[in-house]
């Protein structure tokens, strides 16, 4: 009996003594920023961009390139995202928040996100994409990031671009 007392009692002390670390950790651990990410916008500069009878989808590839990068952003753990693609504001849905001044800072912000983030993937030629993300803060509208690279690929390569750009160069980045 003396001997299930005294384990007993040691395995509380040691529970005591570790319980406080525990806490610790997950008090100092960050939590994830709120970040709504809105659908990614295509710019065709291509030569083919005036042809006629094209058969590709682009709204179907500007989605997975979107969702690719929702799906990079959120396993990071750095990020809990916010689908902004649903919001019926004229920017979002003519597809042109690349161009309205930072009123994605806004838009997110309604949507109780900390940071908004919007990208643009860049047809140059059939092979050839540039793909553009930007970050801003919602308070305050201020760019935190913008990040950018170019690919060689077509169509079906563009949701892995976003995924490498995001991986390599936005995710490495401090806050």
């Amino acid at each position: 009996m003396n001997g299930h007392w005294f384990r007993a009692a040691a395995q509380i002390i040691v529970l005591a003594l570790t319980v406080p670390q525990w806490v610790v950790f997950a008090r100092d651990a960050p939590l994830p920023v709120k970040i709504a990410v809105f659908p990614f916008e295509l710019e065709d500069l291509s030569p083919s961009a005036a042809l006629p009878g094209k058969t590709s989808n682009p709204a179907a590839t500007m989605e997975k390139v979107s969702a690719a990068a929702r799906q990079e952003l959120a396993e990071s753990g750095r990020y809990a995202v916010i689908d902004g693609s649903n919001v019926a504001v004229k920017p979002v849905t003519e597809k042109s928040l690349r161009n309205c001044d930072g009123c994605e800072a806004g838009i997110a912000a309604q949507l109780g996100a900390q940071q908004a983030l919007i990208g643009v993937v860049s047809k140059v030629t059939q092979t050839d994409y540039y793909v553009i993300i930007r970050i801003r803060d919602a308070q305050t509208g201020k760019i935190l990031a913008q990040e950018e690279a170019n690919f060689a690929g077509d169509e079906q390569g563009w949701a892995s671009g976003v995924r490498m750009l995001i991986r390599h160069q936005v995710l490495p980045m401090k806050d």
